[in-house]
């Protein structure tokens, strides 16, 4: 989706511009104690071919114990893991935050995103459970775990049982 904002129909593949995406983590999603996990797309069978991209996916996380930050970032992580700010951009970003905290408008529009994606849970929770009792209906038990682990497997039961 990021590469559909990038490039227009008829460019060149090699005319994407870099593009980051930066997931702010309150855990550490592989235990290696690492602030920072950036990754790019490289091929697994064979480490010398990079995608070409310039897509660059950077976790932070704010339960590092390690020295690989700056002091600045490793302060906005602290704040991000509840910890009182120690910097003046971090507590200027803190006082941002109580201000959209206390827009109504801004407020409004959270509330409504978040009940949105409630319903696109259930919503989500209700198909899955039709295509396992579908499933289960045809003699196909043996599908139900690959369609909890796969999702384009998923999405073509769901095609071929009319759920979508």
């Amino acid at each position: 989706m990021i590469d559909l904002q990038l490039i227009d129909k008829g460019q060149l593949y090699d005319e994407l511009k870099r593009s980051y995406v930066i997931f702010i983590c309150p855990f550490d999603l592989y235990g290696k104690g690492r602030h920072i996990y950036t990754f790019e797309n490289i091929c697994k069978e064979d480490g010398s071919i990079s995608m070409g991209d310039e897509a660059v996916k950077i976790i932070l996380n704010a339960k590092g114990t390690l020295d690989d930050v700056s002091d600045e970032l490793k302060a906005f992580l602290d704040y991000v893991a509840g910890k009182k700010p120690k910097d003046a951009y971090v507590e200027r970003l803190e006082e941002a935050v109580k201000e959209a905290k206390k827009n109504r408008e801004w407020r409004h529009e959270y509330m409504t995103l978040l009940m949105r994606d409630q319903e696109n849970v259930k919503k989500g929770e209700e198909m899955l459970a039709k295509l396992i009792i579908l499933l289960s209906e045809d003699g196909r038990l043996s599908d139900v775990i690959k369609v909890s682990q796969d999702k384009e497997y998923r999405q073509e039961l769901y095609v071929e049982y009319h759920i979508i």
